[in-house]
């Protein structure tokens, strides 16, 4: 077993049952190699702490921005809870160092794959939450996501999927997206406008609005929710 205890103190709470915190550390791949260690990984607590940060952040963003469409919030919520932010609050508090990792997803560098990082901190939200309750597991979630809450009220609610999509491409494969227009229907002063955004010959997304602008605006948007971790272009 893995030392929990710096990792408690950095999420500044102190597990009744520390298994819970336990499981949420073990990755499929190590029960994979090591059957006898448990039947399960951290998969069904991803399942239920995705639930609840879903849960929080819309919350918190009801309370905190009265004014907001249902439309705009849900924009932002997107952003706050995609993988890659998720993966940066968890690189924060070094939640991959505590990961139970079989020897392929080691060697492969799976303590550093957004993927697994970010369904570790969403399993770890879930054992706070069974463990110590809604409040707390709340007040954790505000204190991990201030910085990234932050600058979401900065950014206000026009959310730039073009600009994180191509962050997020450049990042990964050294490469950056395109857009082409698909389609332009209705007339001259009610047209809508079909965009897709692709890297070489695969399209990331599709998306339409009443300008071109927007179009590719909305194709970024899908693309950043689909887009797979494992994705070669």
């Amino acid at each position: 077993m893995v030392d929990l205890g710096a990792l408690q103190e950095a999420l500044g709470v102190s597990f009744h049952d520390l298994s819970l915190l336990e499981q949420a550390m073990v990755h499929s791949s190590y029960i994979n190699e090591n059957p006898g260690y448990g039947p399960f990984s951290n998969e069904r607590l991803e399942f239920l702490g995705d639930a609840i940060l879903d849960f929080i952040v819309a919350e918190k963003l009801y309370q905190d921005f009265p004014d907001l469409t249902e439309g705009e919030m849900t924009k932002l919520r997107s952003v706050l809870v995609r993988r890659d932010t998720l993966a940066r609050v968890s690189r924060a508090i070094r939640l991959g160092d505590y990961l139970y990792l079989g020897k392929g997803e080691e060697a492969s560098g799976g303590r550093h794959k957004s993927a697994n990082l970010a369904g570790v901190l969403e399993a770890m939200l879930a054992a706070v939450f069974l463990d110590q309750g809604l409040t707390i597991t709340r007040e954790l979630v505000l204190k991990l996501f201030d910085e990234e809450l932050q600058k979401v009220i900065r950014q206000g609610t026009e959310v730039d999927y073009k600009s994180q999509l191509q962050e997020l491409i450049q990042s990964r494969y050294q490469s950056i997206p395109n857009y082409r227009l698909v389609e332009a229907t209705g007339p001259d002063h009610d047209k809508r406008f079909t965009a897709e955004v692709v890297l070489g010959d695969t399209v990331l997304g599709k998306g339409s609005g009443k300008s071109k602008k927007r179009a590719e605006t909305e194709a970024a948007r899908s693309a950043l929710e689909q887009l797979p971790v494992n994705f070669t272009p």
